[in-house]
């Protein structure tokens, strides 16, 4: 399906040089006597890269990709597979390291993720904006280390390294933001 510049949406995937983009941010100029100029910032979902493209045409357009997202559970790795399944069909899907990317950091077994199908192959994962995680190691607080709060390295379950208040202790879950691998608060 073709679509023209005014249809245009953020977090739109079209499909550009057989590749799925998604649109991060899009802004289109016009000045007299010219052609009018698109500019669109967007992210490869196969290779994560971030882009800015520049289209100079009166009749811009871009076709969608046939991207479909589904509800899977993570089940398991092999090492260097990682495996999910459907929730809908129970079919399962492999993705390899390379294609999961910074995704490794916060995936557990058991944990429902969106799995993004390009052409009816996988190609990533869309992790939900909050996950809980327990840390397994942090170095102790000491009585005085700070006068107004601070913070301290801490390792994760799944071996992200995050930065996190003095009061944490190993064993305690902590919410973790997915969008920039930050503390958001104590769960337990």
């Amino acid at each position: 399906m073709s679509i023209n510049f005014g249809d245009l949406n953020k977090g739109m995937v079209i499909d550009l040089e057989n590749q799925p983009w998604q649109v991060m941010d899009y802004e289109r100029h016009k000045m007299q006597q010219r052609a009018p100029v698109t500019r669109i910032k967007m992210r490869n979902l196969i290779s994560g890269t971030v882009i800015e493209r520049t289209f100079q045409r009166y009749d811009t357009a871009f076709s969608l990709a046939e991207v479909d997202n589904r509800e899977t559970q993570y089940l398991y790795t092999d090492g260097t597979n990682y495996f999910f399944m459907d929730q809908e069909t129970f079919d399962q899907h492999e993705l390899t390291a390379d294609q999961l990317g910074n995704a490794l950091g916060y995936l557990t077994e058991s944990m429902m993720v969106e799995l993004v199908l390009y052409k009816g192959s996988p190609i990533n994962v869309n992790l939900p904006i909050h996950v809980e995680l327990k840390v397994v190691d942090t170095p102790p607080a000491f009585r005085g280390d700070t006068a107004q709060g601070g913070n301290k390295p801490a390792t994760l379950e799944t071996g992200l390294r995050i930065t996190v208040p003095m009061f944490i202790t190993p064993g305690t879950r902590v919410k973790v933001d997915t969008r920039n691998g930050t503390y958001s608060e104590r769960v337990s």
